[in-house]
């Protein structure tokens, strides 16, 4: 029986040990991987606003201004004319319609044709 005692206290100590140590290490763990995930999405915001601002400081410039009104615009300078290729028309669908005397190869087998 004291072994069983000693035994008994000796597994309720492992217990509190593990309680003690594992849930806040779970916790570590986790607290860990959710900083690495926002670090990661600092990173790749930091680029993109080191993309935006290279575009910021490229349409500051008349030349890349004019160039963007030209192509996605359509827009001309005062005095000039704009001319736009259009694409070719479709070619019209030609529909095949049979006669209408036509009749299928087993027309004549057909029972219920004859009631």
């Amino acid at each position: 029986m004291r072994f069983t005692l000693k035994f008994g206290f000796a597994m309720a100590a492992l217990l509190g040990v593990m309680y003690l140590f594992a849930f806040p290490t779970r916790t570590y763990l986790d607290q860990r991987s959710a900083i690495a995930a926002e670090e990661h999405t600092v990173s790749v915001l930091s680029a993109e606003n080191g993309k935006l601002s290279a575009q910021t400081s490229a349409l500051r410039d008349n030349a890349t201004i004019e160039m963007i009104a030209r192509e996605e615009y359509g827009l001309v300078m005062p005095g000039q004319q704009a001319f736009m290729v259009l694409p070719s028309p479709a070619p019209a669908v030609v529909q095949v319609r049979r006669p209408a005397t036509h009749r299928p190869w087993y027309a004549p087998l057909e029972v219920w044709d004859r009631l």
